[in-house]
């Protein structure tokens, strides 16, 4: 239960004396001093009204999804779909606050006597292998959580919005990573994560976002973020829809959407109707594994890396996008290797059922299909991920969902896992490994604001030929949780 403590001291915060005065307050007492100032103010409470307005109701269409910034970073989910928040307007100002918090126990299973790794394999890569090789998988309980607290305001020609956004992982995931199959990405203790996942940092996202109307149909925005998400790739995985009840992480997030946190993100983009076109500049070294602060990568903080993404959201049920960027020394294990990432996916969102006084419905269906590619500029090595997500929210509590992925892997999980990388060691692709999983939980209110849901998913993997002789054919997975949920 750690993970909600910050929901409580953000609510407290947003709307404490000091935060409202750090803005442009208004008074309360007619203003006598001329015409002028009065219609100034007038002006300002219309334009006040009228975002309260525009947030009180689901938006209608791709400008309107944008301007509510309920994603993470700048992408865009279809405008039909359903946000979980608190929202209030004090002074002109819209605060809300979205969060979410999971207490997982995961079981990861692969062969229990493995015979590892081929003698030709461990010669090649300089492994120290052994016969039978240590059984991968694990067990283990953790929590996954992160909490945004965020302010709106209208300022001159335009919307500001300032967000924040925080994770109590690195306190709630013991040992810097919790078991995951197939996993592998960032690092451990200076020893690459294989079979694990790793914990957000506690500073999400810090950015501040601009936007202006040029018209009716058309929209100027902004974004700077000291850490935040470059234009890449959809909306990343802790924040999609269509995966947010699915309690691990996506086996190519580091090939769709790992870039989510960057340091000194600089975002542009223009938006016309149902289209939209971005510029990022961001430093692309990943996160240390000083989780807490703004630890900088061996190179820095510096912007050397660059970023574009157009988005197509021709209705409200769909949004679509395509993403290119260059990334300069991602991997702190492979500090001389820049890369080209590619991505493209397809959201379709479709809310039924019966509709409630605020606009929301009794049910929910959300769908992602995903691809992403990674390439190496050093050797022109590629690895591709494909993903389908899809989650069903029925009779108001109730979620099943499944996610379906085909991720390149490569051959550092041939590595044992907490075994430092082998001197001389050249990472290359191995194969494909395909998971399904499936999922069920349900919704209670057990508290005013905050939803409980317990559940259960089950995963079963196919191994490529390389790997079958350490993990098995069919290596599977469980984990049982409950997550939590801020609600209206």
């Amino acid at each position: 239960m750690r993970a909600l403590v910050p929901a409580a001291l953000f609510s407290m915060a947003l709307c404490s004396p000091s935060f409202v005065l750090s803005q442009t307050t208004q008074s309360s007492m007619p203003d006598m001093s001329g015409m002028a100032t009065s219609s100034t103010q007038t002006s300002i409470q219309s334009n006040s009204m009228k975002m309260d307005m525009n947030m009180m109701k689901p938006p209608s269409d791709l400008i309107e999804a944008i301007l509510n910034h309920t994603t993470s970073g700048t992408s865009a989910e279809p405008a039909s779909t359903p946000v979980s928040m608190l929202m209030r307007n004090y002074r002109g100002r819209m605060l809300m606050l979205h969060g979410t918090a999971s207490i997982s126990d995961t079981q990861q299973h692969a062969a229990s006597n493995p015979a590892g790794p081929s003698p030709t394999a461990c010669a090649q890569l300089d492994l120290a292998c052994t016969t039978p090789a240590n059984a991968r998988g694990g067990d283990k309980l953790y929590s996954t959580n992160w909490i945004m607290p965020m302010a709106m305001r209208q300022l001159g020609p335009g919307q500001l919005t300032l967000r924040t956004m925080l994770s109590l992982e690195p306190a709630t995931i013991s040992d810097r990573q919790f078991p995951e199959l197939f996993q592998q990405g960032e690092t451990a203790f200076g020893k690459p994560i294989i079979d694990g996942q790793h914990p957000h940092d506690f500073f999400m996202e810090v950015a501040a976002l601009y936007d202006i109307r040029l018209g009716k149909q058309a929209l100027l925005s902004f974004y700077a973020a000291p850490v935040g998400d470059p234009a890449i790739g959809p909306t990343a995985y802790p924040h999609r829809l269509s995966a947010s009840e699915d309690p691990l992480a996506a086996l190519g997030h580091h090939q769709e959407d790992s870039t989510h946190i960057a340091f000194n993100v600089l975002t542009g983009g223009i938006t016309w109707r149902w289209l939209r076109f971005e510029e990022s500049g961001f430093h692309g070294a990943e996160p240390t594994e000083q989780r807490w602060g703004f630890q900088p990568s061996p190179n820095g903080h510096a912007i050397d890396s660059y970023s574009s993404r157009v988005t197509f959201a021709p209705t409200r049920n769909w949004s679509s996008q395509y993403s290119i960027a260059h990334i300069v020394s991602p991997e702190a294990l492979y500090p001389k290797e820049d890369q080209q990432r590619q991505t493209a996916s397809v959201i379709y969102n479709r809310p039924f059922g019966h509709t409630t006084g605020d606009g929301t419905h009794s049910g929910n269906w959300s769908n992602t299909l995903l691809w992403g590619r990674t390439k190496s500029l050093t050797d022109n090595s590629k690895e591709n991920s494909y993903l389908l997500e899809s989650l069903l929210n029925f009779r108001t509590r109730n979620y099943i969902w499944t996610r379906i992925e085909n991720a390149g892997r490569s051959n550092e999980l041939l590595i044992s896992p907490g075994s430092t990388l082998p001197p001389n060691f050249t990472e290359s692709p191995l194969g494909h490994v395909a998971a399904y999983s499936f999922g069920y939980d349900r919704d209670y209110r057990i508290a005013p604001h905050l939803l409980a849901a317990p559940g259960a998913q089950f995963t079963t993997y196919t191994t490529p030929a390389p790997l079958i002789s350490t993990y098995g054919a069919h290596p599977f997975g469980a984990v049982a949780f409950v997550r939590f949920r801020i609600t209206r």
